[in-house]
């Protein structure tokens, strides 16, 4: 029977790069998925600069953008009548990235092939192996697989975490379901477009091999109506932000639209002995930010030095992952309500806006929402206590008709900060 120091399961950008790293570190790796690559997956497509800089560590990016991925240098973000923009400049050493997950992934795995992993696609894991009270390694379709650990970089539906049984928490449903396509626009402005126009949100910009990818967020509660005609409505919503339309709205679209249903927010319990979890298997976000990529790919690099330095005992294995875990969600808590904060479900609320507002009047505020966005500041710096507090006055001051909303809003707004608060200070509990 075949036998690896690990086995991990998912080659996508989570899996591929921990396979990768540990590799590196000198050891022997089995990366598994039941994919052939290229393949799509459903993805935001942005890699924040924190995950730029890892593509750059792996020798990744330049054949990434060797394919057309557009390196993005700045931003805008629209709330209804107000607009906030920012340029990346020299805030840090690496721009954003757009790229679709069919060049992105490819590359990721011949990266992995490259490094020395034993790297098997069009390969089915079916389930975990145990012995004495440990996850000893994997079954596939071709036979088992013997690993000192497994680590689940397979996405949502994780048969990883299913096989062990890993429990999750602090669920949150999803506000809002995404349906985007990829517009033959050619070259465009190397700019990311986040907005909120009436019911629908919007994620967007120029992506590889000239095309441009345009999302638009759908109320979930509206799908169903929505998906009744989806070509229609996704071209009416388009049209509720002009300056979006006016970049894809008589361009070809490339291929059909795609939708990601049947999601929500949560945490999964993502160590135990002899497995760990990685990327989506262990956590999953609010699209509405674009985290997932740049989280995937700071995990496995995070993840593969705590296995790296614990290699060879199970105990200290054991230990390190779980120390791992609890890193993880310190680090993850306070982008995970932030992305709720972002678009929930309905129209834009007048104090949410009134806050952008107030942000964008700040000659600081464009640098530090990027700094919030790549994860070094915590969003509390834009949510500040005397920024929420002018804006909740404004807002009732300015929208009388609204007060008794705009105080449950206020409440969620503070109950949020607390959760966020929580999080920096380690707490994995979820509010009361």
């Amino acid at each position: 029977m075949e036998s690896f120091d690990v086995v991990v399961v998912g080659a996508r950008c989570a899996g591929s790069a921990l396979a990768t790293y540990l590799a590196r570190a000198g050891l022997r790796v089995c990366l598994v998925d039941k994919a052939t690559f290229p393949s799509e997956t459903p993805s935001t497509h942005v890699i924040q600069p924190r995950g730029v800089a890892i593509l750059a560590e792996l020798g990744a990016l330049n054949p990434v953008l060797a394919r057309g991925a557009t390196q993005l240098d700045s931003f805008s973000l629209v709330i209804d009548d107000v607009r906030l923009d920012g340029a990346l400049g020299d805030t840090f050493p690496h721009l954003g990235l757009n790229v679709r997950r069919t060049v992105l992934d490819h590359e990721l795995v011949n990266v992995a092939v490259k490094s020395g992993v034993d790297v098997r696609t069009g390969l089915r894991a079916t389930g975990v192996r145990n012995a004495e009270s440990r996850v000893a390694g994997i079954e596939t379709a071709d036979g088992p697989i013997d690993a000192a650990l497994v680590v689940g970089a397979d996405g949502r539906g994780s048969m990883v975490a299913k096989s062990v049984g890993a429990r999750k928490y602090l669920e949150e449903p999803g506000g809002r379901v995404p349906v985007w396509g990829y517009f033959a626009t050619g070259p465009q402005e190397p700019r990311l477009r986040i907005g909120r126009r009436g019911n629908f949100s919007f994620l967007a910009s120029p992506t590889d091999s000239g095309l441009y990818m345009a999302a638009v967020g759908v109320d979930h509660r509206e799908i169903e109506y929505f998906n009744r005609d989806r070509e229609t409505n996704f071209r009416d919503a388009l049209r509720q932000w002009p300056e979006l339309d006016a970049i894809v709205g008589d361009a070809d679209r490339d291929g059909p639209l795609r939708v990601m249903t049947n999601w929500h927010s949560y945490f999964r319990e993502s160590a135990g002995p002899g497995w760990a979890l990685v990327g989506d298997a262990g956590h999953f976000k609010d699209f509405s930010p674009g985290q997932g990529i740049s989280d995937a790919l700071c995990q496995a690099k995070s993840l593969a030095t705590a296995i790296s330095a614990a290699a060879g005992s199970a105990e200290a294995l054991d230990s390190a992952l779980k120390r791992w875990w609890k890193q993880r969600d310190r680090d993850a808590l306070d982008m995970y309500w932030f992305a709720m904060q972002m678009a929930p479900p309905g129209a834009a609320s007048p104090l949410v806006a009134e806050v952008i507002r107030r942000v964008s009047a700040d000659p600081k505020g464009a640098t530090t929402l990027l700094k919030v966005m790549n994860r070094d500041l915590p969003s509390a710096k834009l949510f500040t206590p005397p920024r929420l507090l002018a804006a909740s006055y404004t807002t009732l001051r300015n929208h009388p008709g609204q007060r008794r909303a705009t105080l449950a809003e206020i409440g969620a707004q503070m109950g949020a900060e607390i959760d966020k608060l929580r999080a920096r200070l380690g707490s994995r509990s979820n509010r009361p």
